[in-house]
């Protein structure tokens, strides 16, 4: 079987990767761009764990085809980090242990980016609705809750040069920021992630 070839944007940079054509935009991402942040969890749509950012909108990228990116903007965990320096969201839930094993981590700082890309000051509930479809097994989520909720803080905050990036899997990074880091229409969360077929947000 040929393979797909697609042109794509990832985190800011054009991209071109050729792939077999049956893989999901979650295994293109893995093992073919080498962007492993965002997670394999249930390959079902359930858990969330594999939520990515395609033209601004949260998707579970399981159930998306890669071949149905073609000229789209696909946003991982690892597009947060700007000009060295970490989104206010991946300093928030480092300083408020937020993230914990981390497998869950990259999926909730994009769909929290997505909500505050649209509402820069939430409510509770309207954080917790748009959260509501990423699983996470060990903070009890209040943590979660309280780091989006700061990072709205922190963002209007005046800037104190604090928080560069540190390379993923150091000892640095799990110490301070954890890895760093959906209803299907498909289901996924609150936030309305797309459809199986990731098709564009009207």
């Amino acid at each position: 079987m040929p393979n797909a070839h697609v042109a794509l944007t990832i985190n800011g940079e054009p991209t071109e990767v050729a792939f077999a054509p049956y893989k999901t935009l979650l295994e293109v991402l893995r093992e073919d761009l080498n962007l492993c942040g965002t997670k394999h969890g249930c390959e079902l749509g359930e858990c969330g764990a594999c939520a990515v950012l395609l033209d601004g909108q949260p998707v579970l990228s399981c159930l998306v085809i890669g071949i149905d990116c073609d000229g789209r903007i696909v946003t991982t965990v690892e597009g947060l980090v700007t000009g060295g320096r970490l989104h206010p969201l991946q300093e928030t839930f480092a300083d408020l242990g937020a993230a914990q094993c981390g497998y869950c981590t990259p999926a909730f700082l994009v769909t929290a980016k997505a909500l505050l890309d649209e509402q820069a000051h939430p409510t509770r509930d309207q954080i917790r609705e748009a959260l509501s479809g990423v699983l996470c097994r060990c903070t009890g989520y209040q943590q979660i809750f309280e780091a989006v909720e700061a990072a709205v803080d922190r963002a209007a905050a005046p800037d104190t040069g604090t928080a560069e990036a540190v390379p993923y899997g150091s000892g640095e990074v799990e110490r301070r920021e954890g890895p760093v880091a959906g209803r299907r229409e498909s289901t996924v969360v609150g936030h309305r992630f797309s459809g199986a077929g990731g098709e564009k947000p009207r």
